[in-house]
């Protein structure tokens, strides 16, 4: 049996996975979590084979913090079932230690594929995954964009996203508010764009964000 702990912020999400795999004889959903510090508090007193994490928890703001999960329950494995575009989190995850990462955008059953594979111990991530890390590891700078942006900078771009002012985004990420701005600037500078809300259109048309 491989038991499962659903970490999603979205009641409706959990009782769909609940449901779909109820009947299913191979797969148990031991736990549920609605935010990073339960799940941590479920880690350390029940044994988890697999969790289902969405990258937008409450209580995650970074890579940092599923590698932290990776460490302190290194025999827990990790899918990122989530909604935010594989393009630029995917291969950082995976580099990070995560097994894989399946959009909620795909049948359930790609899903449950992605369990019974993880727990075997086999990585799996899809072939635009895998093109987008052969381009983080060679060829030149310029070649995509994406190459040019540290996962930090990606996660600034994403609360800006949100709406979020700079002094917000400090306080999540834990960083002076002036190293905030220095990365915007940074964002400014490497989408070639003057103001947040061209930065933010070009983010999207490019599906960074």
């Amino acid at each position: 049996m491989i038991k499962i702990c659903v970490a999603d912020n979205h009641p409706v999400v959990i009782q769909g996975i609940k449901s779909y795999f109820s009947a299913n004889a191979a797969i148990e959903i031991v736990a549920t979590a609605t935010k990073l510090d339960d799940l941590t508090t479920i880690l350390q007193s029940k044994t988890v084979d697999v969790i289902l994490l969405d990258i937008e928890l409450d209580g995650i703001s970074s890579i940092r913090d599923i590698k932290n999960l990776l460490k302190d329950f290194s025999e827990s494995k990790i899918i990122l079932f989530t909604s935010v575009s594989e393009k630029m989190y995917a291969p950082t995850a995976i580099k990070a230690g995560v097994s894989a990462y399946i959009l909620k955008s795909n049948p359930l059953k790609d899903l449950e594929n992605a369990i019974y594979k993880v727990n075997q111990g086999i990585v799996i991530f899809s072939d635009a995954v895998k093109r987008s890390i052969d381009l983080l590891n060679k060829g030149k700078k310029t070649d995509r964009l994406y190459k040019k942006l540290s996962t930090r900078e990606v996660e600034v771009l994403r609360y800006l996203n949100d709406g979020k002012k700079n002094k917000e985004i400090a306080e999540i990420l834990d960083l002076d508010e002036k190293t905030i701005s220095t990365y915007k600037l940074r964002l400014l500078a490497k989408l070639n764009v003057t103001n947040l809300v061209d930065l933010l259109s070009k983010a999207k048309s490019l599906d960074i964000i």
